[in-house]
């Protein structure tokens, strides 16, 4: 792991809007540098969102945030690792890996982490928009 990014991206549970209690664990230990976008494809697994990677011009939306506490992040990101279950048993593979990319935010250009979905899509639906909190709230609507 590279030290000195203190950088988080965040597109799913973890952000502000979602207001989950991941997002209390973000709030106490990361301040947010604001509204950002990551190149990347979401989709709809059911339960949840997840991000891939693209070399397309498809952006995801999220927030970036960097950490209060540096001396901290080795312990901070371990506990947001275990949450997107980075750990797993012997023989089985995690759902997600965490990664460096580039994230626009105001602007500017930073280098954050963020949580790539590790699995395959086998044909779920793409979220076009990018924006998973848009993209769930109007999925909820329409089931009423």
């Amino acid at each position: 792991m590279s030290t000195g990014n203190y950088n988080l991206f965040v597109y799913g549970s973890l952000r502000s809007g979602f207001q989950y209690e991941a997002y209390q664990y973000m709030a106490r230990y990361f301040d947010l540098i604001g509204h950002a976008t990551v190149k990347g494809k979401l989709y709809d697994m059911g339960e949840y969102p997840v991000a891939m990677p693209t070399t397309e011009e498809k952006f995801i939306q999220g927030e970036l945030y960097t950490i209060s506490e540096p001396a901290e992040f080795s312990y901070i990101i371990g506990q947001l690792d275990d949450y997107e279950g980075l750990y797993v048993e012997e023989g089985e593979t995690a759902l997600y890996k965490r990664e460096t990319a580039t994230v626009y935010c105001d602007g500017k250009e930073y280098t954050a982490w963020i949580y790539w979905y590790n699995g395959a899509i086998n044909g779920q639906p793409e979220i076009t928009s990018g924006d998973a909190l848009q993209y769930l709230k109007e999925k909820e609507k329409n089931k009423s």
